[in-house]
């Protein structure tokens, strides 16, 4: 896939999420606030930050496709592993302070203040956001997995996290309408059990983008298979001193590898231009690949 066709892909499913964002973020306000329901209002926020996400997706795209310069020799992939720290830091505190006010509100029921019943256009507005988030999540993770962008696959979860906030204020609401008044602390309950699962999420993806920021290697089966391809090429021995990380979608791949000491430059280079391209052709022409030729030990 050419730069211009992945980019046009991204920026097509995250305007396409942002118009279900912006729906359901106005449903969910109007909702929480008619039906007296803190959940879905919690969870209107959270289509809030979807929307804010959306954002940050739409300008790290543009800025890390930016082609190589003088001052950034591995290009400005770094970028969007930057965004998805950030995307992942959003989902954080909105699991927070969901998770703070469902305890809050729970505290208080269980003291003996009245909750308000909450009305049915809630649990409307609930069902209707876990139809559409559920929707958004699958054809941004189609789009994530066809191109490799780590921060497509973040802003898929964070609409899987909206949907399963969702499901939890569907059934608090459910109880707290169908149950009776004493019930009706299963909305700040469930609310608190998603949270839990967003910042689940979110460490997930802070976590993975911390790793890539602090020059990670490539997963270790990764690894092997590319001492692999470089071994099945003729001539060559002893693969070592492989160094590997991602910058953004592409990975990097550093490595020494040994020939027969009578054998001629053009030959060996010959050799290990043949590894850079089937390296190239295995994870993505844009891969950085650097082949350090050495004479094989005698004796």
């Amino acid at each position: 896939m050419n730069e211009t066709s992945h980019k046009r892909k991204i920026y097509s499913v995250t305007l396409r999420g942002t118009v279900v964002n912006v729906v359901l973020m106005v449903l969910k306000f109007a909702a929480g606030i008619i039906g007296h329901s803190s959940a879905i209002i919690a969870d209107a926020v959270h289509s809030l930050s979807d929307l804010l996400t959306d954002l940050i997706v739409l300008i790290t795209v543009k800025m890390s496709s930016k082609p190589r310069d003088k001052s950034h020799d591995y290009g400005h992939g770094k970028i969007e592993t930057l965004a998805t720290s950030i995307v992942g830091l959003f989902l954080m505190v909105v699991g927070f302070f969901i998770c703070y006010n469902g305890l809050r509100d729970m505290i208080h029921a269980f003291q003996g203040m009245p909750l308000e019943r909450p009305g049915y256009i809630a649990l409307i507005a609930a069902v209707v956001s876990i139809i559409l988030k559920e929707w958004a999540y699958r054809f941004t993770i189609k789009t994530a997995r066809e191109t490799g962008a780590l921060i497509v696959s973040a802003n898929a979860w964070h609409h899987r996290s909206d949907a399963l906030s969702s499901i939890g204020t569907s059934i608090g609401i459910c109880g707290a309408i169908f149950l009776g008044e004493r019930w009706r602390v299963l909305d700040p309950i469930t609310s608190i059990i998603v949270s839990i699962f967003i910042m689940k999420v979110a460490y997930g993806l802070i976590a993975s983008a911390v790793s890539e920021l602090l020059e990670g290697s490539l997963p270790d089966e990764v690894e092997r298979e590319i001492i692999d391809i470089a071994n099945n090429e003729e001539g060559v021995s002893d693969v070592h001193h492989l160094m590997t990380r991602k910058i953004g979608k592409i990975i990097a791949i550093e490595m020494h590898i040994r020939v027969s000491p009578t054998m001629p430059v053009s030959q060996a280079h010959e050799h290990a231009t043949h590894i850079e391209q089937s390296l190239r052709q295995r994870f993505g022409e844009d891969t950085h690949v650097g082949i350090h030729i050495e004479p094989q030990k005698e004796g």
